[in-house]
């Protein structure tokens, strides 16, 4: 099996995979900020990690993975000026600031599990972190890095970069051509340097969330918070910091400049981030009305969708693009992907219902059994190849071909040996369910279903055609379909 190689952002190259601690390995994924509704492009950004924590511990590492809900210091236009976007909504609602954090946490959890994500190891809350955030700044402060100005605290670009700090180097950008781009911007008077990133504001009177400091009564910089709900948790220095492409910058390179300052260490090993996505080649953004959340994909109740999708299906839809490509959402795409998951839940459903049997008789298919290991060894690699998730897929569906060979009694159990058939058996469903987290999406009323075709049977034997159709009309109208195989009457559903 190859090694696991995962692309770095920050040496713009794929790189063997070495944990610190192996076989522990720390990882930290930008949260949520709780203001909003869960979005596509938070889904698939969850998803991508959470497929990396789900093949990191299928391949035996021990996985403390962090991600973290920002409750507080994201302010609006996500810059250093201006309210606080919690306070503010709070504010509009005449809610108490935890009431909005409450009604957006719960609401990202619920999206989250309806996609089947796993929940992380650790679940911090930047409110819940003040202290060391507090603590932090002071470093900072004390360390030449930071300093002071009318109750709020900037981090010092110059300063840092003097020191051999090297503010660009996660996103590429040259300091001098960002000087250059902010020297003219206004509201920048508290600053010695215009690209100085807050990381403490003073709170104005009116500022709801506010906590005691040492320079008044204030609020964290969104970027410090990560710094210290990650180090708490993974120490100094962890393996993997993830999130969406938007993050690299500020935030991320705001983030490498303060876990330097802070322990004179890089922060961060490998640096992940996944791609946008777009609606029929443009940018899924709200302005242009192309933006949909979770709940208009499962009704179908947005314009410009067709059809519902469920769950599952958006999943699998997600898993079929590489996470550094950009992904375009499109009915037509959509619905290959529900054609594509209902192939494989097939499939899925019925390898649990396969058994061994030997048979003296029955040649042993050597050709088989080497394509049958290739796509084994083929959904690994592709996985060990910066998580690619298309391929694994790809080597999955020819895994897919054999289970259903077997089922149609085109291949039987015996010329695959009892070792590789089992093996075939249990792969097929640890990496459809485990690794990619692709379950299946059952029928309502499934036991109603499984006894209507108990029906069907006894109506073919009875030659009572009309009311065959009926049934098949009934199954139909489901998503769901009659096989009618040489040795069973199965169900599947509609592909």
């Amino acid at each position: 099996m190859q090694p696991l190689k995962l692309y770095n952002t920050l040496s713009r190259q794929k790189e063997p995979f070495e944990p610190i601690n192996s076989p522990y390995v720390g990882m930290y994924v930008c949260g949520p900020t709780v203001y909003n509704y869960v979005h596509l492009g938070n889904v698939r950004t969850f998803l991508t990690f959470d497929t990396l924590f789900r093949y990191l511990t299928h391949i035996g590492y021990k996985v403390r993975y962090v991600r973290n809900i920002t409750d507080v210091g994201h302010l609006v236009g996500d810059g250093d000026e201006g309210e606080d976007k919690i306070g503010r909504m709070a504010k509009l609602e005449k809610l108490e600031p935890m009431e909005i954090v409450q009604r957006y946490t719960n609401d990202f959890h619920d999206v989250l599990t309806t996609f089947n994500l796993r929940p992380p190891s650790i679940e911090p809350t930047a409110t819940g972190h003040m202290v060391e955030q507090i603590e932090a700044v002071k470093t900072l402060i004390d360390k030449g890095l930071a300093y002071e100005s009318n109750g709020s605290v900037y981090f010092d670009i110059l300063k840092y970069n003097a020191g051999g700090g090297n503010y660009g180097k996660l996103s590429g950008r040259i300091l001098d051509d960002l000087l250059n781009e902010t020297r003219d911007l206004d509201g920048q008077s508290e600053k010695r340097n215009p690209l100085d990133f807050a990381i403490w504001k003073n709170a104005s009177p009116e500022h709801i969330m506010r906590w005691p400091s040492p320079w008044g009564d204030g609020f964290p910089g969104w970027h410090l918070e990560c710094s210290c709900m990650s180090t708490k948790y993974l120490g100094a220095q962890f393996d993997i910091h993830g999130g969406g492409m938007d993050l690299k910058f500020p935030h991320h390179e705001c983030e490498i400049a303060q876990g330097n300052g802070l322990t004179d260490k890089d922060p961060v090993r490998y640096w992940m981030h996944s791609n946008m996505l777009t609606v029929n080649g443009q940018k899924m953004s709200k302005s242009l009305g192309n933006s949909f959340l979770p709940g208009e994909l499962f009704t179908g109740s947005h314009p410009l969708l067709e059809q519902a999708y469920s769950p599952m299906t958006v999943r699998f839809f997600m898993l079929q693009s590489h996470y550094r490509s950009t992904l375009d959402f499109s009915n037509d795409a959509l619905k290959a992907a529900q054609k594509g998951y209902r192939r494989l839940v097939n499939g899925l459903r019925v390898v649990k219902t396969l058994t061994y049997a030997p048979d003296e008789t029955a040649q042993s298919d050597e050709k088989k059994q080497a394509e049958i290991r290739t796509a084994l060894q083929g959904f690994h690699d592709a996985l060990n190849d910066d998580l690619n998730t298309a391929v694994a897929i790809a080597n999955l569906f020819t895994l897919l071909k054999y289970v259903n060979m077997l089922y149609m009694n085109q291949l039987q159990p015996a010329g695959l040996g009892e070792e590789l058939f089992g093996q075939l058996k249990s792969s097929f469903v640890d990496y459809t369910e485990n690794v990619l987290g692709l379950l299946e999406e059952p029928a309502d009323s499934q036991g109603f279903v499984e006894g209507m075709l108990t029906l069907y049977r006894e109506y073919k034997e009875q030659k009572l055609y009309d009311k065959v159709d009926q049934v098949r009309t009934y199954f139909k109208q489901q998503g769901l379909v009659i096989k009618d195989m040489k040795h069973r009457i199965d169900w599947a559903y509609e592909e």
